[in-house]
C-alpha cells in the first residue's frame, strides 16, 4: 500500500486506489457527478492545493529562481496546522491503503504535486 502521484484526469491504473483532487478549483465543464467516472477524482481536497495566489505565481514561474520561490511559499503554506494535520493523516493512511494524489498539470516537475510528494515523504508517507 502507498500513495500515487498522479496527473488528474488521465486514465487509472489498477491499483490506484481512491484520487484525491489536491488543487485549487475543479475541473472547468466537468459535472461534479462526472469527477470521478472522468477520472479527475473521487474526493476534492484543495486545503493541499497551494493558495490562488501562489498558484499564480507558479504558473507564472519561468526561471530555476522563480520555481525556487514557489517551492519555499507552497512549504510554508503547508507547514499551517490545518494543512500539516492532513499530510499527517495521509501519511498515516499509506501505511494501510492505496491512494493517489494530483494535480492537472502536465509536468510534475513544475507542480505543486512534486513538492506534495516531498512533503508527503517528509511526513512519513509509504510512496510509489
Amino acid at each position: 500500500m502507498a500513495i500515487r502521484i498522479v496527473r488528474l484526469g488521465t486514465p487509472r491504473t489498477p491499483g490506484e486506489g481512491p484520487r484525491l483532487g489536491t488543487v485549487r478549483r475543479p475541473p472547468r465543464g466537468v459535472p461534479k457527478s462526472e469527477h470521478a467516472s472522468r477520472d479527475f477524482y473521487d474526493v476534492w481536497l484543495p486545503e493541499l492545493a497551494p493558495s490562488e495566489e501562489l498558484v499564480k505565481a507558479g504558473l507564472a514561474a519561468l526561471t530555476e529562481r522563480e520555481w525556487q520561490t514557489f517551492v519555499r511559499r507552497y512549504r510554508a503554506e503547508m507547514k499551517r496546522p490545518a494543512a500539516a494535520r492532513l499530510l499527517d493523516l495521509l501519511a498515516a493512511f499509506s501505511q494501510h491503503a492505496a491512494f493517489s494524489v494530483g494535480c492537472y498539470c502536465a509536468d510534475e516537475r513544475r507542480c505543486h504535486r512534486s513538492v506534495l510528494k516531498a512533503l508527503l515523504a517528509d511526513h512519513g508517507a509509504r510512496l510509489e
